[in-house]
């Protein structure tokens, strides 16, 4: 168990708290065109589930998966099982039937009661990000690892660059919802690191989950970029999930099974732990459950675009 071994959810959720969950759902707007779950796009709807439900289990009031995506308003029920048995609509469902709290689900969007400017040292300056974050008790970030052609990788902290009004920072402010401004307004990886190591600094995250099952090498974050997918299980003998409290430690751990050690280890998360994020020396992380050495795989790096 996954969460066991970070001390179990017990540690981090506590009876009463409301919990925010930040998947990567970049292209679930699309999902009745094509499976962005098995495309290794979007992060699994079983690993939210069974999140959702360890919360409630510790008597969290309520628990709110949310994520901005590409699109003001998508669809939920799209978010399906890889075994097609059940849905992010109708799990949220059957768990508030269950616990004494409830499972929201959130379109950023549309959902947001109120945008809270943070400062980034990047030339934007402060930054909006949603309420709903920033409100909430607890914070965890699940993404599903990719590569990235406009950030190298895309893990725990990258993952908070969701949590921003599509909107503002769309090309010229129109639809075609892609944060453009955000993604190339200073246009070096560094730039993007600085973003995403402030937006998570203002998150507050308790908790990382990296999803290593269907997942993305190669220019990602999406197909269309020109990602490919990659079966961890193919390369691994099995699926594997990464959790720490530790958000740098989460990010260069994954980054290190991904064989990106020194270029982005070094070059970005260095940034992330020298601004109070966590650690991300190898010697100071402890791993449990196997080997560095026997989890780490081959994985195509992404042509970045800039730098």
């Amino acid at each position: 168990d996954v969460l066991y071994a970070v001390g179990g959810i017990q540690g981090v959720v506590h009876e009463g708290e409301t919990v925010f969950i930040k998947p990567n759902m970049v292209t679930l707007p699309w999902a009745g065109y094509r499976n962005p779950f098995t495309a290794g796009e979007c992060t699994k709807p079983e690993i939210l589930i069974a999140c959702a439900e360890e919360c409630l289990k510790a008597g969290a009031a309520e628990v709110i998966i949310g994520d901005g995506s590409q699109m003001p308003r998508f669809d939920w029920s799209l978010a399906k099982t890889l075994d097609n048995s059940t849905d992010l609509v109708r799990a949220a469902a059957h768990l508030s039937s269950q616990y004494a709290g409830k499972v929201t689900l959130a379109c950023l969007e549309i959902a947001t009661p109120k945008w809270v400017e943070v400062p980034t040292g990047i030339s934007l300056g402060k930054v909006a990000i949603s309420s709903l974050v920033t409100r909430a008790d607890r914070v965890i970030s699940i993404p599903v690892a990719k590569t990235h052609k406009w950030a190298q990788l895309t893990l725990s902290l990258k993952n908070f660059v969701g949590i921003t009004p599509l909107k503002r920072y769309g090309w010229k402010n129109k639809p075609g919802y892609n944060r453009v401004l955000l993604h190339k307004n200073d246009y070096t990886p560094e730039a993007m690191g600085q973003l995403y190591i402030d937006l998570s600094k203002a998150a507050k995250p308790d908790l990382s989950i990296i999803d290593f099952s269907i997942c993305m090498e190669g220019d990602g974050p999406t197909a269309s970029a020109g990602g490919e997918s990659i079966n961890v299980k193919n390369r691994l003998g099995s699926w594997l999930l990464l959790a720490s409290t530790d958000p740098a430690a989460a990010d260069a751990t994954a980054a290190r099974v991904m064989n990106h050690d020194d270029s982005y280890v070094s070059r970005i998360l260095t940034m992330a732990s020298q601004q109070g994020l966590g650690v991300i020396n190898k010697k100071s992380i402890e791993i449990m459950g196997d080997r560095l050495d026997n989890l780490r795989i081959d994985w195509k790096p992404a042509n970045l675009v800039f730098g």
